[in-house]
């Protein structure tokens, strides 16, 4: 454990470096801790504020340019990899979009504070084409702030996580055997929350065909699109298809006539139709009785040469 202290000591600004830019590209790797601790060793002298605060904006910078620019090169796409890489449930690509509709770009000055938020705000901003320099920009001041209040928090209780610290060091190996007992506590509550989500999306759905079938055949289905304002301007949506972003008081004359409805069919464009099942399940709590998520959602049907709308 005292080698391990002592490597955090010397070494402290690459550490920080490696750690947010670990957690930038969406590994279940949290740099908080470790910025606190950084924090705490600025008394130490072997480093100060500012380049502490550079070496993260740096890491956090050079992660978010790389999903910023796949984001504008391959689309949506990337928000199924993102999902794919991260821990968090999938609903965080809907809700991101539902923050970035409102927020835009300043958004990304808290980005850095909400679990799920950050990685697929920065690869949105390349899928809505945010202009570069408006990017950095506010990308950095939410970086500054994100990692300022961190090694702020760290300076400012130096002696208590010096105390700790201490306590680790005596401790020898049981101390790293906690330490990575704690991260491996971390990881394993984040991959039960996702399994969790995924159990509750569970429920049969309808293929790009079969809803084609249906329309050919006259047997018009009630088409819910789930979908943010920007996502159906940007991507277009299904003929026919009316809007339902959330279930609440200024809807309920909409879920009245849902349960009249032979058939519903919900979609999306998030990865495994997550806000699409979410809203398909909250359909049948108010009674719809026949409810199903669209399989692949816009992107499927797009894919299959079907019409959309703008």
């Amino acid at each position: 454990m005292s080698q391990l202290i002592s490597w955090i000591e010397q070494y402290g600004l690459y550490a920080v470096f490696i750690n947010v830019l670990l957690e930038t590209i969406g590994l279940p790797v949290p740099a908080y801790p470790m910025l606190i601790v950084a924090g705490a060793l600025i008394a130490q002298g072997n480093y100060n504020m500012p380049q502490l605060l550079l070496c993260a904006m740096s890491a956090a910078l050079m992660a978010d340019l790389l999903w910023y620019f796949a984001g504008a090169r391959y689309g949506s796409r990337v928000l199924r990899i993102l999902c794919r890489v991260s821990l968090s449930p999938d609903s965080c690509v809907r809700q991101t979009e539902t923050i970035f509709s409102r927020w835009g770009s300043r958004s990304l000055v808290f980005a850095k504070f909400i679990p799920g938020f950050a990685t697929v705000a920065t690869a949105l901003s390349g899928i809505l084409r945010i202009p570069l320099a408006g990017f950095i920009f506010f990308d950095l001041l939410g970086v500054a702030l994100w990692s300022g209040i961190a090694a702020g928090l760290g300076f400012a209780f130096r002696d208590a996580i010096g105390d700790v610290i201490d306590v680790l060091e005596r401790l020898g190996r049981g101390g790293v055997v906690f330490l990575l007992s704690l991260f491996a506590l971390y990881v394993l509550a984040k991959w039960w929350q996702r399994r969790r989500f995924h159990q509750s999306l569970r429920m049969a759905r309808i293929s790009v065909a079969d809803l084609r079938d249906l329309l050919d055949a006259g047997i018009a289905p009630r088409i819910l699109d789930v979908r943010s304002l920007d996502s159906q301007r940007r991507d277009g949506r299904i003929p026919g298809a009316t809007t339902l972003q959330k279930i609440d008081g200024s809807n309920l004359a909409l879920v009245d006539e849902l349960r009249g409805s032979a058939e519903v069919v919900v979609y999306c464009a998030c990865p495994n139709e997550a806000s699409a099942a979410l809203i398909a399940r909250q359909l049948m709590q108010h009674g719809v009785k026949r409810v199903r998520p669209l399989n692949g959602g816009i992107e499927a049907w797009i894919a299959a040469g079907f019409d959309v709308e703008r």
